[in-house]
């Protein structure tokens, strides 16, 4: 064996450890990676348990002391007001007043959502914000989602039957076919059967 010979071998050897440390470095990065969460919350027993399953099941692990923990975020999205009725006679236009007070029972109800969604994540010890948006139900879930750069949607199903899905349309049906990231659509549980006392 030449000099030549020796030093490659001992060079591709270097090479190749180098190659595992940084390939090691680079998987350990990517674990220490905050992982993001959003979950659509509204007034729902179907958004509750959903967010209730998503922290069981995504969050119920201790963290290690150097590992970034995960986030997860609420997000409300609430209807923009009409302010205007289409009765059976000439339009209805809504008053200054009635508007104010339309969307300060909007702002109470999102933050009445919210608070109850926080008390659920600080009861399992885990951080959460709040966003609360202004629009289409479908379109600002998924706009948030690709906005905020999140790994996971989750979403409530309200459990709707096929006629009630086709004609008031299904958000997370929507959502399913439109957000960029991985979605979970939790099911609602199934309806509990208790005994009948005779």
């Amino acid at each position: 064996m030449d000099t030549t010979t020796a030093e490659t071998s001992s060079t591709g050897a270097e090479g190749a450890a180098y190659q595992l440390l940084t390939t090691t470095a680079t998987a350990a990065a990517e674990e220490k990676k905050k992982t993001k969460v959003l979950v659509a919350m509204d007034e729902s027993d179907g958004s509750f348990y959903a967010l209730k399953w998503a922290l069981d099941h995504f969050f119920c692990y201790p963290i290690q002391r150097d590992q970034e923990p995960s986030m997860i975020t609420l997000v409300h999205v609430q209807p923009i007001f009409q302010p205007f009725i289409y009765p059976a006679g000439p339009v209805v236009y809504a008053t200054p007043a009635m508007l104010d007070a339309v969307k300060q029972a909007q702002a109470q109800n999102a933050a009445s959502i919210l608070s109850r969604a926080l008390h659920v994540c600080r009861e399992k010890k885990i951080k959460a914000e709040t966003l609360i948006l202004e629009g289409d139900l479908k379109d600002r879930i998924c706009q948030a989602a690709e906005q905020l750069h999140v790994d996971l949607l989750v979403i409530g199903s309200r459990g709707l039957g096929t006629f009630k899905r086709a004609f008031l349309g299904s958000a997370s049906n929507y959502c399913a076919h439109h957000v960029q990231c991985p979605i979970l659509i939790v099911k609602p549980p199934p309806p509990s059967k208790e005994p009948h006392s005779e």
